[in-house]
Order: C-alpha cells, then structure tokens, then sequence
C-alpha cells in the first residue's frame, strides 16, 4: 500500500526546494530543466521533480511546453522593470516594518551578515556573497511579521532569481554592492526606519541597473 502522506511530504519537499532554487538563481535565463538531472540533484524519483517543476510553471516561474518542456523564462526589459518597481514597494515596505519590530538580537545577526558580505566581495566569492544577501534580506523582512507581506516578495523573486547569478558578470560596480547594506545597519542602530527604506530601495535600484543590462530585449 503506498503511504499517501510520506507521498505528499516528498513532493511539497521537491517543490519547496526547487522554488527556492529558482529564487537563488540556481538556474539560468533560458535554461532548460531536464527531469532526470534535476531528480539526480535533489536525489528523488521524476515524479515529484515533474509535479514540483509543473507547478511552477503553473505560477509562472517557468515555462513549459510541448515541444521544448521545462525551462526558464528570460525577461524582457520591460518585464523587468515591472518586476523591480514591485520589488520596490514591497521590500521597502517590509524592511520600514521590520526595522520598527526588530530587536538587539536581530540587528546582531544582520551586522554579522554585512561582515561576511564585505568577505566575500574582498575574496571574489560571488556565492558567498549572494548567500548572505539572501538571508540578510529575508531576516530583515520577515521582522516585519506579515507572513503575506513575505509570500508577495518570494512570489516575485522567482521571476528575477534566475538573473541573480549574474550580478558578479563583468561588474563595474560589484565592489560597492555592500554599501547600501552598512547603510542599513546605521539607520537601524539610529532608530531610522524610513531610512532602512531608503537604503533598501537603494541596494535594489543599484543592482537592479546592472541585471537590467542582462535582460533580452
């Protein structure tokens, strides 16, 4: 008898990683996903790899067709914009929350983040870097305590992940990524929840120049 709930479990799994992965920019603009790879990777079966990679096709975090299967979408310029003025309302918003809410503690955690990203962009580790940002963003936002406030922003990182790994690509101007960053924690340590807004959309509009340079036309 096949056990119905370890069935789910295994695929809600398969689905959250993959969605994660896309949001991380672990796959590339146009890249294919072939099922076999991807199931090799997570070390699962293709079945819940197919189910999790429909699924996000379904919210269009991917394409998928007949001809051509899975695969990840490239963005146009425009598409872009779209997305980045939505990144900014809604990652602006969620850091003036969370910056009111968090704690000692918290902003410990976020100055620890600013160090190791400052290490990383002086050893050139691109995935050290993007690492850290990740969770000095979603710990900032999350502060905020809106769980639907959140789920908006990783709804909308899935459709700019996929350029992400592209931020350190012949960058002029990687060496002051960070910047916006140790302009955040100064507000934060102020008190200054408007200006943790600022430097957010800051760091986004900064990065958001270059990974524009990146989209199809």
């Amino acid at each position: 008898m096949t056990d119905t709930s370890s069935s789910t479990t295994l695929q809600d799994n398969t689905y959250a990683t993959l969605r994660q992965w896309v949001s991380v920019g672990k796959f590339l603009p146009g890249e294919r996903l072939k099922i076999r790879n991807v199931a090799q990777a997570l070390g699962v079966g293709v079945m819940p790899v197919r189910a999790a990679l429909l699924r996000l096709a379904a919210e269009g975090a991917l394409t998928h067709s007949a001809n051509k299967g899975v695969s990840v979408p490239s963005l146009s310029k425009a598409e872009f914009d779209d997305v980045l003025q939505n990144r900014l309302l809604l990652e602006g918003e969620a850091a003036e929350r969370g910056a009111l809410r968090m704690g000692a503690d918290g902003r410990k955690l976020l100055a620890d983040l600013v160090t190791a990203m400052e290490r990383a962009l002086a050893a050139n580790d691109a995935k050290a870097y993007l690492d850290a940002n990740e969770e000095f963003h979603v710990r900032l936002y999350r502060a905020a305590g809106s769980p639907m406030l959140m789920t908006l922003i990783e709804t909308v990182w899935l459709k700019v992940g996929p350029l992400s790994n592209q931020l350190f690509d012949d960058n002029p101007d990687s060496g002051v990524l960070n910047d916006a960053h140790t302009d955040m924690m100064k507000a934060l340590e102020n008190g200054d929840a408007a200006g943790v807004r600022r430097a957010v959309e800051r760091d986004l509009f900064v990065a958001g120049q270059f990974l524009r340079s990146r989209c199809t036309q």
